[in-house]
């Protein structure tokens, strides 16, 4: 299989490798532009990338494997994630983790990033997402919720449906 990036995307992101002073610098870029027009970060979008910036293969993964923003795995079309940390662990985001899991047919005591079989959801806890004094909070793909209760995240996973 050969990785392709359109011809578009191609352009932007030799456009950005000017605004850099080393080619290397524009790694993270690169990485984010790809991830959001593919999806998640593969093994050949990591060669290219090298190619491309004149790296070893090595350098790109470090990135990737260091940064928990980058996927290497495809993920659902709606991604869930669940503040963990104290004031949302004490709020009530275990409880909330959990009835997402079961509304979606999910381990809720499996480790990492969860994706339903038909692609559609994927739910994670993540580190805190900065809003302690509405706890719990979470994120649906780019927009944010508080205080959501089981009502408020069954409303959500019916907008997304």
């Amino acid at each position: 299989m050969t990785f392709t990036v359109p011809s578009e995307l191609e352009a932007e992101l030799n456009e950005l490798i000017t605004h850099y002073p080393q080619k290397r610098s524009a790694s993270l870029m690169f990485l984010h532009a790809l991830q959001e027009h593919f999806g998640h970060i593969s093994k050949e979008a990591v060669e290219w990338t090298a190619t491309k910036l004149e790296l070893q293969p090595i350098n790109i993964w470090e990135l990737v494997t260091f940064y928990p923003m980058f996927r290497q795995e495809p993920v659902g079309r709606h991604q869930i994630k669940v503040c963990r940390t104290l004031s949302c662990a004490l709020g009530g985001s275990h409880t909330l983790h959990k009835h997402l899991c079961s509304r979606l047919g999910l381990d809720s005591k499996k480790h990492g990033i969860q994706t339903t079989q038909d692609g559609k959801f994927s739910v994670e806890f993540v580190e805190c997402l900065a809003s302690c004094g509405t706890a719990p909070v979470a994120m649906c793909n780019e927009t944010f919720h508080e205080a959501v209760t089981q009502e408020k995240a069954d409303a959500i996973l019916s907008e997304c449906r």
